[in-house]
């Protein structure tokens, strides 16, 4: 079984556990916690630092981006950052809150989250016309919900699987 498989399984089983069966968001959490499962993927490139490693960060690189005196004037990078803080919060809260207590507050990280979908739900859809709109929409209004669909697969369906590092990280 490959490790999207397994997200695969882990988050359609913790959504049917939570009476939340046929959630549209299963496959968008099962993608995200494969692409997080790569710990290069929590941290993205910047312009003005090499990675960004913190919500703090990545809300400062979003004002460098709108410097319309800087050389990385890139406005069209927001989405792709706001985007980038809402995973990496969902994803952070729902698998490694204990951490998220030890630098911040979880309360801030849930508010950034929130914001940061709504933020990509209203772009894409004024923009873009996409349907997805609709996905981020629901990312953003039941964001808690779903740091709790993921906090259930972290502790029923992952201890099965110590073996692979990303679990032994996520439980160390």
């Amino acid at each position: 079984m490959s490790l999207q498989q397994f997200f695969q399984h882990a988050v359609r089983g913790s959504l049917g556990d939570l009476a939340r069966r046929d959630d549209p968001a299963a496959d968008y959490l099962a993608g995200l916690l494969t692409r997080f499962a790569r710990m290069e993927n929590l941290h993205p490139r910047g312009f003005r630092v090499p990675r960004l490693e913190s919500i703090g960060e990545a809300l400062l690189e979003i004002q460098v981006i709108w410097d319309d005196e800087s050389t990385h004037f890139h406005p069209e990078h927001e989405v792709e950052l706001r985007h980038h803080i809402a995973d990496y919060t969902l994803f952070m809260t729902g698998i490694f809150q204990e951490r998220v207590e030890k630098v911040a507050s979880v309360r801030y990280y849930v508010a950034e989250g929130k914001r940061a979908y709504r933020f990509v739900a209203e772009h894409r859809r004024a923009w873009l016309g996409e349907p997805r709109a609709l996905l981020f929409r629901r990312l953003s209004d039941q964001f808690e919900a779903y740091v709790g669909v993921l906090e259930y697969a972290h502790k029923v369906y992952f201890r099965a699987r110590l073996d692979l590092p990303f679990f032994r990280l996520a439980f160390g």
